[in-house]
């Protein structure tokens, strides 16, 4: 592991719908912007030549004030490395596959247009996501498998790592195996059925189920590299954060929120939980530190996106505290122990304090 400065504290990069903002840290440029729009050249989609399955009746509960299943592109969360989103020519713009490999592959927009393209639902966060916070969120995403252009370049014996670039410099160091196994690591053309916003990377970008998008999702992506983490370095791994993260279990409840008191009775309680490429089987409420109850799920899409839940609470009057836990698929319970994100993603449980009026 490098050594570099104290983490950056990541988490200052929060700011709300609509605002513009950039911070200067420890000699790195960060900023995050939500909700912006830039025009941009038009792109003509194909259809996928392997559409992602329909999505059952009850993925999405449609509980008023449950983050919906599906965020908005508007709505999802960013977390860039400059001030200014990159305008990148469609025309001109190709990915180009070096390092150790047998042969170097270069490709433009239209070669990969003309691929045979997938779509996949993906649920990517943020390693500087809080407990309970929301630099999370979900997609439909179409893109190429990542290894099927690495088996073309033909990965030499002994490299792990891919370092992929954007054209604004940044830099991802991505396990090599979580390129090449089964998941639906892409190269995103676009998003919920939409060319890729120039805030999320357009024409191309990457998304990797698993993964904390620091080491994976680089966006305006223009290179890949493959090579060895004893080699190469990426633009956080030299900032204090760990060179490989794979995403933690964790959970979040959205509703009741904060501040505003429900009725005595039957009060919905509701939120998400996320275990990335491992997916989840439970999630339990607990209220005023009591035992732990078993909540309902909706319907499994992936074990690459996030799951609702809902529980339905016998609320007497007067102040009280909820918790929620989550178990993967694995039979991993998410842990108690509160950790901050630095330097590979917070751990805890997530805990509301709420009035119940009489």
């Amino acid at each position: 592991m490098p050594t570099g400065p104290r983490p950056l504290d990541r988490r200052r990069l929060l700011i709300g719908a609509g605002a513009v903002a950039g911070v200067a840290l420890a000699g790195a440029t960060v900023s995050r912007v939500a909700g912006v729009r830039t025009p941009t050249p038009p792109i003509a989609l194909p259809a996928p030549a392997s559409p992602a399955p329909p999505l059952p009746a009850a993925a999405d509960l449609k509980i008023d004030g449950l983050a919906p299943f599906r965020t908005p592109n508007g709505e999802f969360y960013r977390i860039d490395t400059a001030f200014v989103v990159p305008r990148v020519d469609p025309a001109t713009w190709t990915l180009r596959v070096h390092g150790l490999v047998e042969r170097e592959v270069t490709l433009s927009l239209d070669d990969l247009l003309g691929e045979d393209l997938v779509e996949a639902w993906v649920t990517l966060c943020c390693v500087s996501n809080n407990v309970g916070g929301d630099l999370v969120g979900n997609a439909l995403w179409l893109g190429l498998p990542v290894r099927e252009v690495l088996a073309r370049a033909g990965v030499a014996p002994g490299a792990d790592m891919v370092l992929s670039r954007s054209v604004d410099g940044f830099t991802a160091s991505t396990p090599l195996e979580v390129l090449t196994d089964e998941r639906d690591a892409l190269l995103a053309v676009a998003m919920n059925g939409e060319p890729l916003p120039p805030e999320h990377g357009y024409p191309v970008r990457l998304v990797v189920p698993g993964l904390y998008g620091y080491v994976s999702a680089t966006k305006w992506v223009s290179e890949l590299k493959v090579t060895r983490f004893a080699d190469d370095v990426a633009y956080w791994s030299t900032r204090g954060w760990s060179e490989k993260a794979p995403v933690k279990i964790a959970s979040r409840i959205d509703v009741p929120r904060p501040g505003r008191a429900p009725r005595a009775g039957e009060v919905m309680v509701a939120g998400v939980a996320w275990a990335q490429h491992t997916g989840i089987g439970k999630v339990e409420v607990r209220i005023d530190d009591g035992d732990w109850q078993p909540a309902e799920l909706a319907d499994l899409v992936s074990v690459d996106t996030w799951r609702q839940w809902f529980y339905r609470w016998d609320a007497p009057a007067g102040d009280h505290a909820i918790e929620v836990r989550a178990t993967g698929l694995d039979g991993i319970v998410q842990t108690s122990q509160r950790r901050p994100p630095a330097p590979d993603g917070a751990t805890g449980l997530h805990r509301v304090e709420v009035r119940v009026e009489g």
